[in-house]
């Protein structure tokens, strides 16, 4: 995979950009900033943090799937804190309807005529809270605007403003009151990532800060602007992915695909998603181009959720092994 940058339009070659490089090192201040911020009520957990940021940034939707208590809903509120733009909450149940989430039209009886009511959906951030507890139609209601970046109801189509981005949190389907995700909108997410349990170290420090008189999520201040946050996605597709590059991701979706054990292998859109991820991550290194390092280190968190691997394989071991026979270029 080549190891410079291509200006947008340019041929596959590598073109020194001086303006691009300085927004990559803006792009990497803040980013590190935001990360700083969010942790101080997220703590040990700096590359759970990252990782959503990197979804983000790359114009994605991250799934947190754990158990409840472990900070599923806080991490979510900790970054819409973090960045100053509009957020809003949706608490998933089995009775919430469609309308609940995308709005519905409302007869005005001054005017003696329908109007468009916009449900919680239209924001920036959108925290769907405990996803799996809705019924599939419900959970449908999400699908058209995580792909889209638009809403249709009542045939009349309504665009949202950039950015779009929702965080999901989900309980682990064995727990009562759960509802399958199918596989559209498993692949409608990025990243599906774990918090998992914090250090003990990190533990004992989250009951200091949680523990004390004021709520460390209800004053922490934004550190990154709505336009920054555009821009940072705005700057993605500007970090080069070389004609090797392309050609890996590529090779090692096929390799996926070619193996018996893949039930349900890659769509074309994961890959998509797994380049513009990558080109994120060469971003929050300082770099405007991507190398195998940086696809590899996101391959597993973009890629896992969207896989059905027969027998006893666990889908992060397979792309293991899988990632580690495909020949780096």
């Amino acid at each position: 995979m080549q190891t410079a940058p291509m200006s947008p339009g340019s041929s596959d070659v590598y073109a020194p950009d001086a303006e691009r490089a300085a927004r990559v090192k803006q792009f990497k201040g803040q980013f590190d900033q935001a990360i700083v911020n969010a942790s101080k009520v997220i703590k040990g957990k700096d590359e759970i943090i990252k990782k959503v940021l990197l979804a983000m940034t790359a114009k994605g939707h991250v799934l947190l799937k754990d158990v409840p208590g472990t900070g599923k809903t806080m991490l979510a509120r900790s970054l819409a804190a973090s960045i100053a733009c509009d957020f809003k909450r949706i608490q998933f149940t089995p009775d919430l309807l469609p309308m609940d989430i995308t709005g519905t039209n409302v007869f005005n009886l001054r005017s003696k005529s329908f109007e468009f009511q916009a449900g919680p959906v239209f924001t920036n951030l959108l925290l769907a809270d405990e996803l799996n507890r809705a019924t599939p139609k419900t959970q449908s209601a999400l699908l058209e605007v995580m792909a889209e970046g638009t809403v249709t109801v009542e045939g009349t189509t309504h665009k949202m403003q950039p950015p779009f981005l929702v965080i999901a949190t989900m309980n682990p389907l064995d727990h009562d009151g759960t509802y399958a995700l199918p596989a559209a909108q498993m692949d409608r997410f990025t990243m599906q990532l774990s918090m998992g349990f914090p250090p003990p170290e990190a533990e004992v420090e989250m009951l200091d800060v949680h523990l004390a008189e004021k709520p460390p999520v209800e004053h922490l201040q934004s550190v990154v602007t709505r336009d920054d946050f555009v821009g940072w996605q705005s700057l993605v597709p500007r970090i080069y992915i070389g004609e090797q590059g392309k050609r890996y991701l590529v090779t090692l979706a096929n390799a996926i695909r070619s193996d018996a054990r893949a039930l349900a292998p890659p769509s074309p859109r994961s890959i998509l998603m797994l380049a513009r991820t990558a080109q994120a991550h060469a971003m929050s290194e300082g770099r405007d181009y991507v190398t195998p390092q940086d696809v590899q280190a996101v391959a597993l968190d973009v890629l896992a959720h969207r896989l059905v691997v027969s027998g006893s394989d666990v889908a992060h071991g397979f792309l293991t092994e899988v990632i580690s026979k495909v020949p780096v270029p």
